[in-house]
Parts: structure tokens; sequence; C-alpha cells
């Protein structure tokens, strides 16, 4: 059975081939990071994030957006794109593009022989931060979300992920082999990357607009989760399919099987158990015990997620269901909200600031035919998850809303652009196209989720972020 971890390493900002002669770890072994200037520079990248996450947020909230939009944009602004303030080690980058390693050369003393795998600790450290980021806010997600509610809404959510990932994925592989003569292979993975949907985004910004305890709430949420379920197999098995040219039937079974076993198996035994944690916890006399012992349980199923090749985040979004239907839920929603506040804005301005604007720019002769393709690529991407908001058939649902939360792409695409790129499956101007269709389809939706519900509701969304805020 093909195992993807055997050829492909993901974090938010690199991959590297683990069996393969990209590794950014062989390539930097030969030089020694300072690691003093290793923490300096991970602290100022702090400080750039946190700045940027929160004047890009106030902006936002006085503009009546979701602040989340702010993070992303405020990223776009310090990252590559821009300020390049916030970018990300490359081993086949030529020179080191880093404005943060240019500081730290000039202020700081940092060795020109050691700048390059001291740029590589900094990446490798906020790309771990990143991932931990959106890992707190799939649990305080789970925490906030109603398991009975996803249970009631499953049918709808399983039909809305299902349609969600055929209509978008048959439509951009005929259509890219039909309109634009783009090979079989190439077609089908470009295809596929318009299967995924970002939990992260659509999740954030329904807890800010205070909707994502409603039905349209609970579906979207229901429907992302089972997406992502079916985005890892579907890249597995078209990953696959470029490395030996054909699919390995057995690997689709394990996926499935060991997805479905975990978020159901891990809820029904988490549910079961509950009881004897809750009598534990109060048993426990140290400072933060509600909030460390809940940490533990949700980093021991993100990492069980992990390694049984599905994502971490699943595995921390099974955690907080599980967890918020314990007595403890109102404490511990409490106590997750300044960790989040922490780390869930790195992970968003590391998104923004991976995001490269020039792909987007026409008078590079390279990007011309991406423009086009990435046209055509983002009105299916749109198009094929709005079709499938309009499957469910529950009475009194805005199913507009629904089809709209399910548009971002977000870090997800990012995943099949880099898979496809290290495999070489994937064109300059493909690869362009794909990049330009994550970048959009991440900075519409919120904003239009906002819109579709104010306008079903007929009065002005008043977010529990800027009313507290307020108070």
């Amino acid at each position: 059975m093909a195992d993807p971890t055997q050829w492909v390493f993901w974090t938010p900002n690199l991959f590297v081939s683990i069996g393969g002669k990209t590794s950014w770890l062989a390539a930097v072994a030969a030089a020694k990071a300072d690691e003093p200037l290793v923490v300096a520079g991970v602290l100022l990248s702090l400080v750039v994030i946190y700045l940027a996450s929160k004047i890009g947020g106030e902006i936002c909230v006085r503009l009546n957006l979701p602040p989340v939009l702010g993070d992303l944009v405020g990223g776009v602004v310090v990252g590559v794109s821009i300020l390049k303030l916030l970018v990300f080690y490359a081993p086949g980058d030529a020179e080191i593009s880093s404005t943060m390693i240019n500081l730290l050369q000039s202020t700081a003393g940092l060795e020109p022989a050691a700048a390059r795998p001291t740029f590589a600790a900094i990446s490798e450290v906020i790309s771990i931060l990143s991932e931990l980021g959106v890992i707190v806010l799939l649990f305080e997600i789970g925490l906030e979300s109603e398991l009975n509610e996803l249970i009631k809404y499953g049918p709808p959510a399983m039909i809305v992920a299902v349609v969600g990932v055929i209509m978008p994925f048959t439509a951009g592989t005929l259509g890219l082999q039909n309109l634009f003569h783009v090979p079989v292979i190439p077609a089908i993975f470009a295809g596929a990357a318009l299967t995924a949907t970002s939990i992260g985004i659509t999740a954030k910004v329904l807890a800010e607009i205070g909707q994502l305890g409603a039905k349209e709430g609970q579906i979207i949420i229901g429907a992302a989760v089972l997406d992502d379920i079916l985005g890892i197999i579907v890249l597995a098995v078209v990953a696959n399919l470029v490395k030996t040219g054909n699919v390995e039937v057995t690997n689709i079974a394990y996926l499935i099987v060991s997805a479905g076993v975990f978020l159901v198996g891990g809820i029904f035994l988490g549910r079961f158990l509950s009881p004897y944690y809750v009598a534990l916890v109060k048993n426990l006399k140290t400072r933060g015990s509600v909030l460390i012992s809940a940490l533990t349980i949700a980093f021991i199923l993100s990492y069980i997620g992990a390694a049984i090749q599905l994502e971490a985040i699943l595995g921390a979004f099974a955690a907080g269901l599980i967890l918020g239907e314990t007595e403890l839920q109102q404490e511990l929603k409490a106590q997750v909200v300044p960790v989040a506040d922490m780390f869930v804005p790195i992970f968003f301005v590391v998104v923004g600031a991976k995001t490269n604007l020039g792909v987007l720019n026409p008078a590079v002769p390279s990007n011309r035919e991406g423009l086009m393709m990435a046209m055509f690529l983002i009105t299916v991407a749109i198009l094929g998850k709005v079709v499938a908001g309009f499957t469910v058939l529950t009475p009194g649902i805005n199913r507009l809303a629904i089809g709209i939360g399910m548009i971002p792409r977000g870090e997800v695409g990012l995943v099949f652009a880099a898979v496809g790129s290290t495999t070489g499956a994937l064109s300059e101007s493909l690869e362009a196209a794909i990049i330009m269709m994550v970048i959009l389809t991440t900075f519409l939706a919120p904003p239009l989720l906002r819109v579709v519900f104010q306008a079903r509701s007929g009065e002005p969304l008043r977010s529990p972020v800027v009313e507290s805020a307020k108070e």
C-alpha cells in the first residue's frame, strides 16, 4: 500500500520530499544556524504577525468586515508580496529575500554563512506555530459546536460535501482538457485542487458574525469536515496516480475506513469516557488543570489524526466536540479564548504572507496563460460549491450562505498546489492558476458570507467580537 507520507511532508510554508533530493534539512546541514538569533528572529516575526493582525483586524472591524479578513490582508502586506518581513525559506532560492534576515545581519551581527540555516530554522518555527494555531482554532470551534446539531444535520452536510467535491472536480478536469488542452494528469490534479475547503477560515468567520450555532453554520462545519476527509483521499489518490500511473484501491479503502473509525469511534469513545475526565479534573488542585488537561486530549487526538494520514485539525475538532458535551464546557471555552487569541492569528497571517500577488501580474508572459486558466478555475471553484449549497432540501435554510461558506480553499488548496509542484505534475502556468484560485476564493468568501447572512435576515449582523470590544 502506498503511503503518501513516504514521498511528501507538508508544513504551511514549505514542503519537502522525504525520500528524494529536495529536503532542505540536507541542504542546510553543512552550515549551522545562529541559535540566539533564531530566537530573536522568531520573536521579531511574532511582533510583525501580531501588529499585522491587530492593524488589519481593527481596520476591518471599522469597515464592518470580518476581522479574519484583516489578518489575511495584513499577512499579504508583511509577506512575500510587499514588505517581505514574513517570508519563508525555500531551498531553490538563489538568494535570501527576507527583510527580517537582512535586519538581523545589519543590526544583530548575523554572519552571512549562518544566514541561510538561520532563515530555515526561523521559518520552521513559525510554520510549527502556525500549525499549532489552526489546531487551537479547530479545538475552539469544536467546543462551540453542538454535537447533537452536527449529527442532526449530518445527512445534508454529507450531500453538500460530496456534491462540492464531485462538481468542481469533474468540471475543472474536463474544462482544462477541452478548453485549454491540458494533459490528463495535470488536469486531474488541478481538478482535485478545486475539491478542498478551508474549514479554519470559514469557521472563524462564522464565529465572528455569530452564525456558528445557526443551522447553516452547523451544516457548513459538518460539510467542511467531510470535505477535508474527502480532499485528503482525493489528494492521496491523485498523487499516487502521478507517481505510479495507477491507483491503488487498498490505499483508498484504508483512508476511508481510517477516517470513519477515527471520527465516529473517537467521538463515541470520548462521550463514554468524558464523565471520568470531568471527575479527574475536579480532583486536580494545581493551576490550569481544566485547560491543560483539555489541550492534552486535543493534542493526543491531533497526533492520532496526523499519524493515520488524516489531518491533525480533525483530531482537534473531535476533541472540542467531545469536551463541549461535558459540564466543563463554559469554563473551558473561557480559558481557551486567550490561548486562541495568541496562536490563531499566526495561522491566518501566515496564510496571507504566503500569498504571492506576483502571479496576478499580466505583464509577466508566463502569467498570461495562467490568468486565463485561473479565471476558469475561479469560476468553477465558486459555482461548484454554491451549487452544492443548493442541494440542501431542509426548509428555511439559507442555501446560498452554505455554498459561499464552502468556497475558501485557503491553506488546503495550497497543499494541493505544493504537492503538484513537488511531483512535477503541474506546469508553471497551471500552478500559478491554482494559486490565484486559492487567493481569490480565500479573500472573497469572508465578506460574501457576511453579505448573504445579512441579506437573508434584513438586519446588520452584530459580530460578537465587535460587541465585546465595545463593552
